[in-house]
């Protein structure tokens, strides 16, 4: 069997998001099929410009061919577009506009796609939001399988994702929550789709200690892992936690790994130590108390799953219907949807606490049961046997002439997603 893995930036030193993702599905699939990955030659999720030289790589044993992209990001007419689409009835064509400038733009990649169809079984198309995924599923429906990775932002109401979230062969959702959000924007219910998420390469042994010795950490912390940037609801944090610092001198101090996009306040108990190694990563997760995670959206968090690997409780934003719903499916942790709550939560999960070791277990019972690499490698291999035994093709949606494409009848897209419910899914 051979499947393409198709993603919109692939590299090693990528460590997070739908990309970090792609990657561990690609390196963990090329142990049962020929695996190829298809991306572009973009490094920054922001700026989408060519960093990486086009053409074949090896990338952790797995070949990676890499397109040009035809134009940066322009982050002043990205802003106005989605103004455009996300507040006001706007035009199919808009859309497409709004596509085009959230890039990343490849064109090359996507004639390479006609070109290549008749020699892969399969298609895995990661992050459905963009360029590549929207035009690279309608080039290959018949081998398209999608892996959505959508969160609850206005983007998931557009009416261009509708027809590629029905005509795709199947699809491979992150969690519970992205499947029931897909399939109130979209009606996609009748296409093949199974709730799998993604493993993470947990490491037998971690040394707390090594952590604390390297860094010179001395007090006990609760951590955060990823990228802090306001859209990840790090500036929210910061105030939750320096008022909780006031009232709880003796509590936990807060660490983060990460790059740093926004400034990270000057506090004697807030360190922020950067990008690490997956070894210190893992090392200071062994280490900390807990694993707080503030981001409002997301379709699966993998360091939580991480932290439970490790048997570690997780403190999660309660406005994040994913993070919410996972956490009380895995009765691992707790969540907060106020400050008061942030620091009875962070009181409760002290190593010395109450509850935070037998949530801890708890959380690791529910990754063994879930996201080990054998669970998560046998539902692809399944839907990759179901779908060639079903053998049938989805027939393609009609799509409006020029001038239906043009007229403004799509509603704004935050009102679409107002419509559809919300909240965690419990069964």
């Amino acid at each position: 069997m051979k499947i393409a893995v198709v993603v919109q930036r692939y590299g090693a030193g990528i460590n997070g998001g739908a990309e970090l993702h792609a990657r561990y599905i690609a390196e963990r699939l090329s142990r049962h099929a020929s695996i190829e990955v298809l991306t572009t030659c973009a490094k920054d999720y922001l700026a989408w410009q060519n960093e990486w030289p086009a053409g074949e790589e090896t990338v952790n044993g797995v070949r990676v061919r890499r397109f040009p992209v035809s134009r940066p990001r322009n982050t002043d007419d990205f802003g106005r577009r989605s103004a455009v689409v996300f507040d006001r009835p706007h035009s199919l064509a808009e859309e497409l506009a709004w596509l085009d400038s959230e890039g990343p733009r490849s064109p090359a990649l996507i004639r390479h796609l006609h070109r290549v169809r008749d020699e892969f079984d399969f298609f895995l198309f990661f992050s459905a939001r963009y360029y590549h995924a929207w035009h690279g599923a309608r080039a290959v429906p018949g081998k398209a399988i999608l892996v959505p990775t959508a969160e609850r932002d206005p983007a998931v109401g557009l009416g261009l994702f509708g027809p590629v979230f029905r005509g795709v062969r199947a699809l491979m959702y992150n969690s519970y929550e992205e499947r029931a959000l897909i399939h109130g924007v979209s009606g996609n219910q009748a296409v093949p789709g199974v709730v799998v998420g993604v493993g993470s390469d947990i490491p037998e042994r971690t040394q707390p200690w090594r952590f604390r010795k390297k860094f010179n950490v001395k007090r006990p912390f609760a951590i955060y892992i990823g990228r802090i940037d306001a859209n990840k609801g790090c500036r929210a944090l910061f105030d939750h936690f320096i008022n909780y610092a006031a009232g709880h001198p003796r509590g936990l101090d807060l660490v983060l790994l990460g790059q740093a996009v926004i400034p990270v306040p000057s506090h004697p108990r807030i360190r922020a130590l950067g990008f690490v190694s997956d070894e210190d990563k893992f090392d200071a997760l062994a280490a900390a108390d807990l694993l707080v995670m503030p981001s409002p959206f997301e379709s699966l968090s993998m360091v939580a799953l991480e932290a439970w690997a490790l048997g570690k409780p997780v403190l999660v934003n309660g406005a994040c219907d994913v993070l919410r719903g996972q956490t009380l499916r895995a009765n691992g942790g707790l969540y907060y949807e106020s400050f008061d709550d942030f620091a009875e939560a962070m009181y409760s999960l002290e190593a010395n606490g109450p509850i935070g070791a037998i949530l801890g277990r708890q959380g690791r019972e529910y990754f063994k049961r879930h996201y080990t690499w054998p669970v998560i490698e046998r539902k692809y291999l399944e839907m990759f046997d179901r779908l060639t035994r079903d053998g049938a093709t989805p027939s393609a949606e009609t799509w409006p002439g020029w001038w239906a494409r043009r007229q403004r009848t799509l509603p704004p897209a935050r009102r679409v997603l107002d419509t559809v419910p919300a909240g965690p899914v419990l069964r």
